[in-house]
C-alpha cells in the first residue's frame, strides 16, 4: 500500500515531538544559568567549564555514535537517550556541590549528541521515504520547545527560586513527547537504504577518526559546527547578557532565548519553501551572514532593545542554516550524516564555553562578538561546500 499524505503528517509529527523535546529540555536548564551561577557562587571562567564539560561529552558521544546506530538503530536510540535526558533535570535541582553538576552535565552532553543524531537520522528517513521536504519544519518544532522551556523558566522564576518546583514539572512533560512518538518513529527497515560508496566508506571510518573523513563531510561539519556555535551560545549566554551588560531585569533576561525562538520558529516553518525559491546554497551564505551583521551591530548600539533585535536577526538568519546543512549531509550518506550531526552537537554544547572563557577574561560584550564572528564564518565555509541541485518533490496522495 503506497503511503498518503496523512502517513507523512502523522511521522512527520512523531519525528518533530523528538525535535520538540531536545529543545525543550536544553532551554529549560540553561535558562536557568543565572540560578546555577548564583547557587555555587561562580564566576564566568567556572561557568564557562560547566558548558564545556558538557560539550565533552557531546564530543565523547561522538566515537560512540555510529556503533550505537548500527545497533540500536535510529529509533531506539533516540528512545534511550531522550529517557536519560529526562533525568537529568531533577538531577540538576537535587545536585549539592559543583562536581556533581559537572558530572549531570557531562552526561547531558552525551545523551544530547546521542540525540541529535538519532532524530535527524530520523528525520532524513522520512524525507527520503515520502519524497518532500521536511527537515527545516523539523527544526522549527526545535525554536518552539525551546521557546516553551524559555517561557516556562521565566514564568518559574517570577513564582520561586527552587530549581526542584521547576525541573520536576518540566521532566514530567518532557516524558509525554517520546511517549506520543514512539509508535510512529521509523524502524530501520523504513529508513533509507543509499548505495554504498567509497566515499561513503570514508565518512564511516571518520566517525572514529577525523583524518578518515571525506572532504565534504568535514566541510560540511566545520560549517555547522560554527553554526552551532552560535546557535548554542544564544541559548547559553543570551540571558547573562541581558541581565550584566545591558541591565535587565532577571524575569526579562529569558526574553532572549524567547525573542530567537520566535524568530526561527517562524523561519523555519516557511524554510522549506523558501529552500526550494533561492536554494540551499543561498539561504545558509546569506542567512548567516545576516545573522552576524544583526547581532554585531547590536553589540555596538548597546542597550536591552538593540540586543533583543540583534538576537532576532540571528533567529531568523540561521533559523535555516542548519537543515540545510543536515541535509546537504544526508545526500552524502548516512555515515556523513552521523559525523556532521555529532560535529553539530560538539559545536553547541562546547563552543558557548568558549564564549565563557572569553568573556571570563575581557566581557560578555567582547564574548557575544566571538559569536558575531561565529555566524560569518558559517558563510565563509558555505562558499567551499559544493552544493547538490534538490531534485523535485514527490508528492503523496
Amino acid at each position: 500500500m503506497l503511503p498518503t499524505l496523512g502517513d507523512f503528517r502523522r511521522d512527520q509529527l512523531a519525528t518533530a515531538a523528538l525535535f520538540c523535546f531536545l529543545g525543550f529540555q536544553y532551554a529549560t536548564w540553561v535558562s536557568r544559568l543565572p540560578a546555577l551561577k548564583a547557587r555555587f557562587d561562580l564566576d564566568e571562567t567556572r561557568l564557562g567549564l560547566l558548558l564545556m564539560v558538557c560539550g565533552i561529552g557531546a564530543a565523547v558521544s561522538f566515537p560512540l555514535v555510529a556503533r550505537l546506530m548500527e545497533r540500536l538503530g535510529s529509533r531506539r536510540l533516540a528512545l534511550w537517550s531522550a529517557s536519560a535526558l529526562v533525568a537529568v533535570l531533577p538531577a540538576l535541582a537535587w545536585a549539592g556541590s559543583y562536581p556533581l553538576v559537572l558530572l549531570v552535565v557531562f552526561v547531558d552532553g552525551v545523551a544530547v549528541g546521542c540525540l541529535n543524531v538519532a532524530m535527524n537520522a530520523q528525520g532524513a528517513a522520512l524525507e527520503s521515504r515520502y519524497g518532500r521536504a521536511a527537515m527545516a519544519q523539523l527544526h522549527a518544532t526545535f525554536s518552539g520547545g525551546s521557546l516553551a522551556g524559555a517561557l516556562l523558566a521565566s514564568a518559574a522564576t517570577g513564582l520561586t527560586h527552587s530549581l526542584t518546583a521547576h525541573f520536576l514539572p518540566a521532566a514530567a512533560l518532557l516524558t509525554l513527547l517520546p511517549a506520543a512518538a514512539r509508535p510512529r518513529l521509523l524502524t530501520d527497515e523504513q529508513g533509507p537504504r543509499p548505495r554504498e560508496t567509497a566515499e561513503d566508506q570514508k565518512a564511516a571510518k571518520g566517525i572514529r577518526s577525523l583524518t578518515g573523513a571525506s572532504r565534504a563531510a568535514l566541510l560540511l561539519g566545520c560549517a555547522m559546527v560554527f553554526g552551532t556555535v552560535t546557535e548554542g551560545a544564544m541559548n547559553d549566554w543570551s540571558a547573562l547578557y541581558l541581565t550584566e551588560e545591558t541591565g535587565a531585569s532577571g524575569q526579562l533576561a529569558p526574553l532572549g532565548i524567547a525573542v530567537v525562538s520566535v524568530m526561527m520558529v517562524l523561519a523555519r516553518l516557511l524554510g522549506d519553501g523558501w529552500r526550494g525559491r533561492w536554494g540551499d546554497a543561498r539561504m545558509v551564505r546569506v542567512g548567516s551572514a545576516a545573522a552576524g551583521a544583526g547581532l554585531a551591530l547590536a553589540l555596538l548600539s548597546g542597550g536591552t532593545w538593540p540586543a533583543l533585535v540583534g538576537f532576532a536577526c540571528v533567529g531568523l538568519g540561521m533559523a535555516t542554516v542548519t537543515p540545510c546543512l543536515y541535509v546537504a549531509a544526508a545526500a552524502e550518506g548516512p555515515n556523513a550524516l552521523a559525523l556532521v550531526a555529532a560535529m553539530g552537537t560538539t559545536g553547541l554544547l562546547a563552543g558557548p564555553a568558549l564564549i565563557g572563557f572569553v568573556a571570563g577574561r575581557t566581557d560578555l560584550t567582547v564574548g557575544m562578538a566571538v559569536v558575531a564572528a561565529s555566524a560569518v564564518m558559517v558563510s565563509v565555509c558555505a562558499r567551499w561546500i559544493t552544493w547538490r541541485e534538490r531534485r523535485g518533490e514527490t508528492m503523496v496522495h
